[in-house]
């Protein structure tokens, strides 16, 4: 299974592909600290039996050049296998996520934000792998 994360200062959101085209975001995380995130996304891995992480990633903006060494030192903190760990381009997707429930949720800290984005991204790679084919 192929699963995505986008790694915020306070939130991960997570997202998995279980079957063909359908991805489902799930739960965000809440970071108290990078160790308990690190812990919580290493069980979510494996209560889902991901075999392919996609990590959202900024490749460009004002302070993407310090959210890649952030985002990069927190996936090194997970114990899963680097070989299978994808980093995608992040660009509008937390945007596009605010968008899509716009209207519908007032309090917006509580992850589903961050889900969608995660889920976002892992639709725009499953597009791409399509597309590539």
């Amino acid at each position: 299974m192929t699963a995505a994360i986008d790694v915020g200062l306070k939130r991960i959101g997570l997202a998995i592909n279980p079957y063909l085209d359908i991805v489902l975001p799930q739960k965000a995380i809440f970071r108290k600290n990078r160790e308990q995130a690190a812990r919580e996304v290493n069980d979510f891995l494996k209560e889902w039996k991901v075999t392919k992480l996609i990590v959202g990633i900024p490749k460009s903006g004002k302070s993407a050049e310090e959210m890649q060494i952030r985002i990069k030192h927190f996936v090194s903190l997970l114990d899963f296998d680097k070989d299978k760990i994808e980093f995608y381009e992040e660009y509008g997707s937390s945007v596009e996520a605010k968008e899509l429930i716009k209207g519908e949720i007032k309090e917006k800290r509580d992850g589903r934000i961050d889900s969608l984005a995660a889920k976002i991204i892992l639709e725009r790679w499953l597009l791409n792998q399509k597309c590539s084919k």
